[in-house]
């Protein structure tokens, strides 16, 4: 069993991977930019499929963002009770609803996304990428955290750190793509228990792989 991959080699494995999943939408089933941006922020320590379940009543309440403008966090997070931190979230859903008043207002860049409240770097791609906007760096959700660093492309546990490294090792045209791509490997094979190692499009370049076939 080789112990060492060559460049050409990931980045042959990575293009295997990148258009398995290129394009596929992000796991929230939102309808326009409003609702991505409000089911990103409750989704923060929470589900997809959680959130899911919880937005249309959230919606079919406030159907804009200039409708959030006047409520009360009662009125807001009464539609989401069992997610974890539903009273700041509540909070912050109000003041996107009056500093943006329409969806017309979303930002588009990183620097416009994170300075509103709820949303961090992670949040701010996701937003970036199903908007079809033009990447300024690559989602680290906590399936990325997990993946990356078991196929070797990135080391630590700091989500920063790690798409600081995904960002030199991948790129840029692919940003877009990576984040996902990562994110979808293990939610499907890469799994944190019982990975799926030998269907996994990554197997040969995987230093989790190579460690457990030696």
């Amino acid at each position: 069993m080789k112990k060492n991959v060559n460049v050409e080699e990931l980045q042959n494995a990575l293009r295997k991977l990148f258009d398995q999943y290129r394009g596929r939408k992000h796991p929230l089933d939102y309808q326009d930019r409003y609702q991505l941006i409000a089911m990103v922020i409750l989704s923060a320590q929470s589900t997809d499929d959680r959130i899911n379940e919880l937005a249309p009543k959230l919606f079919a309440a406030f159907p804009t963002l200039g409708d959030l403008a006047d409520a009360k966090p009662e009125d807001v997070y009464q539609y989401f009770p069992s997610v974890r931190g539903c009273i700041k979230k509540a909070k912050w859903l109000i003041a996107l609803g009056k500093e943006l008043g329409s969806i017309e207002r979303i930002p588009t860049t990183m620097a416009g996304l994170t300075k509103l409240p709820g949303i961090g770097r992670k949040s701010a791609n996701v937003i970036i990428r199903e908007s079809g906007g033009i990447a300024e760096g690559i989602i680290v959700d906590i399936h990325v955290l997990r993946v990356a660093p078991r196929i070797g492309i990135a080391k630590g546990e700091d989500p920063k750190k790690i798409e600081q490294q995904l960002m030199k090792a991948i790129p840029e045209e692919e940003w877009n793509t990576a984040g996902m791509a990562f994110s979808f490997l293990g939610r499907e094979t890469c799994r944190p228990t019982d990975p799926q190692c030998k269907v996994c499009v990554m197997k040969s370049v995987c230093a989790y792989y190579r460690s457990i076939k030696s």
